[in-house]
C-alpha cells in the first residue's frame, strides 16, 4: 500500500497538475489513491514553487480547482456505471471497488432516505469517499443533485486541504494524520446519525401503521 501511495505521489511530482487530476480521478473510482494525503502534498508543492501558479491565482487555488475537477469527473464516471450497471455490476465487479452485492438493498434504502445530504458528507470520509458515487448511481439519484452535492463537497475538501498544505509547507506530514483522524470522526458521527435516523423512521412507521389499524377497526 505504501508503494502504491508513493506511485500516486510521484505522478503529482513528475506530471504536475495533469498527474494530480489523474490521481484524484482514480481515487474517485474506487482505487486507494490516498486523496486526503495527495491534496495537502500538492498544496505544499505549489507553495514551494514546484507547481506553477497562473497569473494572480495562488498555486494552492489551482491545486484545489484541478483536484475538484478530477474528483467530479471520477465520481461522475462511477455514478454512470452504477446507473447503467446496477445490481449486475455489483455482482460481477463490486469486489474490485470494495462494494459487495449483499450491501445493495441496505445502501439503496439508505440513499432513498438520506441520499442527497449523504452525497455531500461522504466527500469528507476516508475510504468511503472513493466509492461514494456508486450508490447514488445505483439508486438513480437525479444527476443535478448528485453533481451539485459532489461538486460542493469536493471543492471544500480539495481547496481546504490544498490551502492547509500551502500553509504547512515542509511540515505537511504533520497535518495529514490530523486530516485522517478528522475523517474517521466524521464517519463515526454520520454512522451514529444514520442509526438514530433509522430508529426514528422505524418508530414513526410503526406508529403510522398502528394508527391506520385503529382507524380501520373504528
Amino acid at each position: 500500500m505504501e508503494q502504491l501511495g508513493g506511485f500516486f505521489h510521484s505522478l503529482v511530482v513528475h506530471f504536475g497538475y495533469a498527474g494530480l487530476f489523474v490521481v484524484m480521478f482514480l481515487g474517485n473510482i474506487g482505487l486507494p489513491a490516498g486523496t486526503e494525503v495527495v491534496m495537502p502534498t500538492a498544496g505544499a508543492l505549489a507553495g514551494s514553487g514546484h507547481l506553477p501558479a497562473f497569473g494572480l491565482l495562488p498555486g494552492w487555488s489551482v491545486v484545489g480547482a484541478v483536484g475538484t475537477a478530477g474528483e467530479v469527473c471520477g465520481g461522475l464516471l462511477l455514478y454512470t456505471v452504477g446507473w447503467f450497471g446496477g445490481l449486475p455490476f455489483i455482482h460481477r465487479y463490486g469486489k474490485y471497488v470494495r462494494f459487495r452485492e449483499h450491501e445493495y438493498d441496505r445502501v439503496h434504502s439508505f440513499y432513498e432516505r438520506h441520499g442527497r445530504s449523504m452525497v455531500f458528507w461522504c466527500r469528507f470520509i476516508p475510504f468511503v469517499r472513493g466509492i461514494a458515487a456508486l450508490p447514488p448511481g445505483i439508486s438513480r439519484m437525479p444527476k443535478r443533485y448528485f453533481l451539485s452535492y459532489t461538486a460542493l463537497g469536493s471543492a471544500i475538501f480539495c481547496f481546504g486541504l490544498a490551502y492547509l498544505g500551502d500553509v504547512a509547507g515542509h511540515n505537511v506530514d504533520a497535518i495529514t494524520g490530523y486530516v485522517h483522524d478528522s475523517g474517521l470522526i466524521v464517519l463515526a458521527v454520520v454512522a451514529i446519525a444514520a442509526i438514530v435516523g433509522g430508529l426514528i423512521w422505524r418508530a414513526r412507521r410503526r406508529r403510522s401503521a398502528a394508527a391506520r389499524a385503529i382507524g380501520r377497526l373504528s
